[in-house]
Order: C-alpha cells, then sequence, then structure tokens
C-alpha cells in the first residue's frame, strides 16, 4: 500500500497549495498498521496511543452504557480519527475503538504529532481545518438528533452516507442514530 492516497487526503484537507512541500514530510511520519475485524484500536480505561488515518475500513466508537454497547461515531475510510483526549492528554480512554471490518491504517503516536504540530505548517493546518470541520458535524450531529425524527435522520444518512449501508452492520448504524434495532427495521422497511 502506498501513501498516495493518504497525501491526497492531506492536500484536500491543508487546502493550501503554499504547504504543499510538507506533505512528504508529514506522512513520512505516519507508520502503516492492520487492525483484523473486531480488533481494539483502543479500549476504554487505556491510554489511545495513535491518531490515525483510515486508508480502509471502518472504525466503531463505542461506550457502555448499562451494560449495553452505544455507538457514538463511524469513522469512515479516508478520514482521521482517534480518541483525542486520550491520545492528546495521555489519559485513560472514556470510549472504545474498534474496527467493524478490517483495516488498513496509518498512525503517528503522539511525539511524532507533536513534532508535526509545532514543525510543519502543513500539519498544523490540516488539524486545524480537520478539527473545525469536526466541530461542524458534531454541532450538524447534535441539532438532527434534537429536530429530526427518527425517519428523517435515516433519510439523511441515506443521502449523505448511502455508502455506510453497505459498510456497517445496521445494529451499528441504529445504535448511532438513536434508534432501537426494531425500530430500524421498521423505518428501513416503510422508506424502502
Amino acid at each position: 500500500m502506498s501513501k498516495a492516497n493518504f497525501e491526497n487526503y492531506l492536500r484536500l484537507v491543508i487546502n493550501d497549495n503554499r504547504l504543499e512541500d510538507g506533505v512528504s514530510e508529514i506522512s513520512g511520519v505516519f507508520q502503516k498498521i492492520s487492525l483484523k475485524r473486531n480488533d481494539f484500536f483502543v479500549k476504554e480505561g487505556e491510554v489511545c496511543p495513535y491518531f490515525c488515518f483510515i486508508e480502509a475500513g471502518v472504525l466503531q466508537h463505542s461506550i457502555l452504557v448499562s451494560g449495553e454497547e452505544k455507538t457514538t461515531y463511524l469513522a469512515m475510510t479516508n478520514s482521521c480519527t482517534s480518541a483525542l483526549k486520550s491520545f492528546i492528554n495521555n489519559e485513560a480512554s472514556r470510549k472504545s475503538i474498534k474496527a467493524i471490518s478490517a483495516c488498513e491504517l496509518w498512525v503517528i503516536n503522539l511525539d511524532g504529532f507533536n513534532y508535526l504540530l509545532e514543525n510543519n505548517t502543513g500539519f498544523y493546518k490540516f488539524y486545524y481545518n480537520l478539527i473545525e470541520n469536526q466541530i461542524y458535524l458534531i454541532d450538524d450531529y447534535r441539532i438532527d438528533l434534537l429536530t429530526l425524527s427518527p425517519e428523517e435522520r435515516y433519510k439523511k444518512l441515506l443521502s449523505n452516507d448511502s455508502k455506510l449501508l453497505q459498510q456497517v452492520p445496521l445494529h451499528y448504524l441504529a445504535s448511532f442514530l438513536g434508534i432501537s434495532d426494531r425500530h430500524m427495521s421498521r423505518i428501513r422497511k416503510n422508506i424502502n
């Protein structure tokens, strides 16, 4: 696997041709790892060792609530993810991140991450833009949970991320949308 896809993603997020020179340095600090289905990227209570770019696969962010697993986020191919607070602050993660399919990841540890933030303007811009975009997405998601019906949230997911339906088992999507599995089945039946 080459880093070409990752470098293209970096360029897209950085969105500044003047910072092109830093892209190869950034990708050079990341290392490739593979996860099999159901392998953990981090378990709740452990320190998250990496920040990553997902070359292939899907990572499920989840928490346990009264013994029941709740999906809080689904990180897809061609995106970055981490248990960021755990990673940055070297503290126990409040969530688990698990591969729900085989994953190919480009990872960076905290020392490499901090080095790039301090010494590579392109990486600083990448990280800033990435966090800003995530804040927009989180804000939209929270508003949708409060203002849209379960059917409307499912339809929005279909129109924005139809590939999720092919890549992610239904019970993870239902949990992510805040819908019971049974209600999700009814919604899908009524829409299809």
